[in-house]
């Protein structure tokens, strides 16, 4: 069996060793914590015009910067808090990024209140095709185009296309439960 040609094709083997590991324990798997399913709309965002191997490689600094993606404690991020976060090089400081992590947690906060969890949120929505999710992020999220959108809901399994089927890892992500598998 043949992996995803992203991750075949890697040279050197460091660079190819942080990919993989996400691609073969992350990436198409269902998160089922709020906190973490956060984290990784925020690492979708800070990707947007930089390689993905950028975000890996800065995880746990963004981590660490955003309180283990703690959504309550962003969502109370002050001035001052904004300011540490733009002055912070082991993050992506960008004023609109920023900005949308603080507002997408309070949104978030919102979500929870209203349907108990952001997981419940997006399971409330399921299924919708990429163009409907796209549609329904835009309306309810701050600095979430297609792209974003596309592969935060295929990195949490709502939407196919993380793994070809020739993969290895595709079976394992099958086996996890993904949304898309439960689509008629």
């Amino acid at each position: 069996m043949a992996y995803c040609s992203y991750i075949d094709g890697m040279e050197p083997e460091s660079r190819k060793s942080l990919h993989k590991n996400y691609h073969d324990n992350y990436y198409g798997f269902p998160i089922h914590d709020d906190n973490e399913l956060f984290g990784r709309l925020i690492m979708e965002i800070n990707q947007a015009g930089l390689s993905w191997e950028t975000i890996l490689k800065k995880e746990e600094t963004f981590r660490k910067a955003y309180d283990g993606f703690n959504i309550a404690k962003v969502a109370g991020y002050t001035e001052e808090d904004r300011l540490r976060l733009l002055s912070d090089p082991g993050i992506i400081r960008n004023k609109l990024k920023v900005n949308a992590a603080i507002e997408n947690a309070k949104t978030i906060l919102t979500l929870q209140n209203e349907f108990g969890s952001f997981e419940k949120w997006l399971a409330h929505h399921h299924p919708k095709t990429k163009e409907e999710w796209v549609k329904l992020f835009k309306k309810t999220f701050r600095f979430t185009g297609g792209e974003i959108v596309n592969e935060f809901l295929m990195s949490i399994g709502y939407l196919k296309g993380a793994h070809i089927e020739s993969c290895p890892i595709y079976a394992k992500a099958l086996k996890a439960d993904p949304m898309w598998a439960k689509q008629s």
